[in-house]
């Protein structure tokens, strides 16, 4: 049986550090867990313009993390807060690519920035900076290494995370200050952190469309292992 291939957005850097010109750049284990789950990775690099044509090659798009936020433009956020750090080029190569790809109904995984983009894509709103907005919030930006939790998440059973994942807590690692603010139309929220803080969030009406605020590239649990499993069964058909 051949791999349905998994498109995976890039991140990006200035000149410096490896080059003095402009770079991508990614972890490795965002490729190695959509390959261990049967997946083809492939890299998606930030051309707009070429958004659909990648959609035509790939069975499934996972819209990854990194350090920076959505233009608050995008929701209707208001002023930017001074802690919100933009990359104009990938939110919009990103925000054409899994819009293009739920008009697909492509099965769509948003990880960490990913889910907030994905929650943006769906009509939803965000919240800043959390610890300026979440009254006695959790370290949701964790001291500890990124390969251990940092805190637990409760799953709303009879969500398709649920099903997914076969618990109803769930421990992760946490490396944001972002989050989605409000639940628009057609979105289920599917995980909450202890301080309220939406950690996960679906749309039932397509195949598969989850956002989950953590990182399950990193294996940290079973349920991790799984949701990477689920991602990639859904875009082989399966």
């Amino acid at each position: 049986m051949s791999r349905p291939v998994i498109g995976i957005t890039l991140d990006s850097e200035p000149p410096g550090g490896y080059s003095k010109f402009p770079w991508y750049a990614l972890r490795a284990n965002y490729f190695g867990a959509a390959a261990a789950a049967g997946g083809l990775p492939v890299a998606l690099p930030h051309e707009p313009e070429m958004a659909e044509a990648y959609l035509d090659q790939i069975d499934g798009l996972v819209c990854t993390g990194g350090a920076f936020d959505v233009d608050p433009s995008f929701y209707g956020g208001g002023e930017r807060h001074p802690t919100v750090k933009t990359k104009d080029r990938r939110t919009a190569f990103e925000f054409a690519a899994v819009k293009g790809a739920l008009a697909r109904n492509l099965p769509v995984l948003g990880i960490c920035g990913g889910q907030q983009l994905l929650h943006v894509v769906l009509g939803g709103t965000l919240i800043q900076h959390i610890p300026d907005a979440v009254a006695a919030a959790l370290a949701h930006e964790q001291p500890n290494p990124r390969d251990e939790p940092g805190h637990a998440v409760k799953i709303a059973r009879g969500t398709l995370l649920h099903r997914i994942v076969g618990a109803d807590t769930l421990e992760v690692n946490s490396a944001h200050h972002q989050a989605a603010k409000d639940v628009p139309d057609g979105v289920v929220v599917d995980a909450v952190a202890p301080d309220g803080v939406i950690e996960g969030i679906e749309a039932p009406r397509y195949r598969f469309c989850l956002g989950v605020q953590w990182h399950p590239e990193f294996h940290i649990s079973e349920g991790d292992r799984r949701i990477f499993a689920a991602f990639v069964a859904a875009a082989a058909g399966r």
